[in-house]
Parts: C-alpha cells; structure tokens; sequence
C-alpha cells in the first residue's frame, strides 16, 4: 500500500468514528463523480443548538466525495446535492467555495475541515428564520390548487353531453337486463277502444257491477226476530182500537 492510500484510509476511518450514520460509502453510479475509485456522501445540516435531536432540519445537503490517487496533494472530487430545501444556485456557489478550500488545504486531510465549513455555510444562507420561512413557502406550494381552465359549457356542448351520457346508461342498464328479456316479443298495447271491444272491457264493467249489487244486498240485512217484533206491535194496537170502538156501542 502506498504511503498515500494508506493516508487516505486512515481518513476515512477518522470520518466514519467522527460523523458515524452521517457518513456512509456509495456506489460510484450514484456519485455523480467520474471516476471509479471508492466514492463516500457525507449529510450536512447547519448548526443548531436549538433545534432538538428528533427535529427534521428544514435544509439539509449532501457532500459527496472521492480520493484522488494523489490526495492529499492534490484535491479530492467534490460534488454537492441537495437532500432538502438549497436551491440549485446556492449549490453551485458552494461547491466553488469548497473546491476554492481544498486547494488551499493541499497537503493534508482536509475532507472534515470541508465539512465544517459547509455547515457554517449553510447557517449562514439559511439561518432559523430563513429555512422557516422556505418551508413554509415550499408547504404552501404543496397545498396550493391548481384550477383547471377547460372549455367554457354552452348549451350545444351540455346537450351534445347529455346525449353521449344517456347512451352510455342505456347501455350499462342493457348490460345488467337478462338475454330473454331483450330477446322477447313486446306485447303491442291496445288503445281504449280495442281493449273495451275485446270483451275485457265489458267483462270487468259486469264484474263490477255484480260486486256492487253483492255489497248492496250484505248491506240490507234483515232478521227474523225483527218481523216477529212488529206482527206482535201491530196486533196490540189492532185490539186496542178494537176496544175502544165496542166500549160506547155498550154504553148506549
């Protein structure tokens, strides 16, 4: 191992005991470096004493980098993303700051030393109040309608809709009907007329009245005991008048 690779590992061993789960190696592909060498993504979130542990940092950036065959006399590959809420601007402004750094540090380790300045960066561009305010604009984006802007309805376009909607119904409701019911022969329907002359008509007027005649007669109904009741009255006022004729006829 060179005297270089050997310096380079031992750095890495330094970041990982240092930064632990903010440190982490990934694959090349995913460094958006050129290179082939072993590429490591350090998180980067500003300094904030007040800001409790469980607290999602309202920014938050990536540092990725790689070691050069000759580092560290010569500068490492850099790259910065954002993880959450740096413009693209800002990034670029920082990385020139950072790689303005690293040849100043040549000779070195200088990858942590990196790392603390991108801190103080970004709580200098995006202090408490700042990164409040940048979530607050980017949650109100979310939350933001959009309203639609279609075609204005006129009264062709509601009709010419009206008559697509009842074909598409009429053909949902065909798809519910059974086979035998579309199939069927409809029974042609009789005019007043025709169905009064096919004898249905008549039958039901004679039916009718026969009913009403059977609840006419169930309405009378007269008993026996009542005949009985008035032969007796009508033989007593018989004999009283009877009497009362003969009684001066004997007087006399």
């Amino acid at each position: 191992m060179t005297e270089y690779k050997q310096e380079q590992e031992m750095e890495i061993e330094a970041l990982e005991a240092i930064l632990m789960d903010e440190f982490k190696e990934i694959h090349s592909s995913e460094s958006g470096l050129n290179t082939s060498n072993r590429c490591f993504q350090i998180t980067v979130t500003p300094q904030d004493d007040e800001m409790e542990d469980s607290a999602i940092p309202p920014v938050q950036l990536a540092l990725v980098f790689s070691h050069t065959e000759n580092y560290p006399d010569e500068a490492p590959l850099l790259d910065v993303k954002s993880i959450r809420g740096i413009h693209v601007s800002d990034l670029t402004i920082l990385k020139e700051k950072l790689e303005q750094e690293a040849s100043e540090n040549l000779g070195m380790a200088m990858i942590y030393t990196l790392v603390s300045s991108a801190k103080d960066w970004l709580s200098e561009q995006y202090g408490q109040d700042d990164a409040a305010d940048l979530a607050e604009e980017e949650a109100a984006k979310e939350d933001e309608v959009i309203v639609p802007h279609g075609e204005p309805v006129t009264l062709e376009t509601f009709l010419a809709w009206r008559e697509r909607f009842e074909a598409e119904l009429a053909l949902e409701r065909a798809k519910l009907m059974p086979e035998s019911a579309l199939t069927a022969p409809k029974e042609k329907k009789l005019t007043g007329r025709q169905w009064f002359e096919s004898g249905r008509g008549r039958g039901t007027v004679v039916a009718a009245d026969e009913e009403d005649e059977e609840e006419d007669e169930e309405d009378i109904d007269f008993e026996d005991e009542d005949f009985e009741d008035d032969e007796e009255d009508m033989l007593e006022h018989y004999l009283a008048e009877k009497s009362d004729s003969s009684a001066p006829s004997s007087r006399t």
